[in-house]
C-alpha cells in the first residue's frame, strides 16, 4: 500500500475515533455526571413500508452479484 494511502486511512480512523470521544463528552451535563442510558430513549428507525420495492431491489443485487461471479456464460 503506498505510505500517502496508508497516511491517510490512519488520519480518517484518528479523526473518526476523536469525532466519537468529543460526542460521549457532550453527553455528560454541567454537574459532571454522565446521563444514565434510561434517561436517554433511543427514537425507533423507521423502516420503509415498500416491500415490493425491496424485493426488486435485492433480487437486481443479487443478479448483479452473479454476473460479478461470472456465473453466467
Amino acid at each position: 500500500m503506498d505510505k500517502t494511502k496508508l497516511a491517510a486511512a490512519i488520519a480518517a480512523v484518528f479523526a473518526y475515533i476523536k469525532t466519537s470521544e468529543e460526542a460521549a463528552g457532550h453527553s455528560v451535563p454541567e454537574g459532571g455526571e454522565p446521563v444514565s442510558a434510561q434517561a436517554v430513549q433511543p427514537q425507533p428507525v423507521l423502516q420503509p413500508g415498500n416491500s415490493w420495492g425491496i424485493s426488486g431491489r435485492q433480487t437486481h443485487m443479487q443478479a448483479n452479484a452473479m454476473i460479478q461471479l461470472r456465473m453466467f456464460k
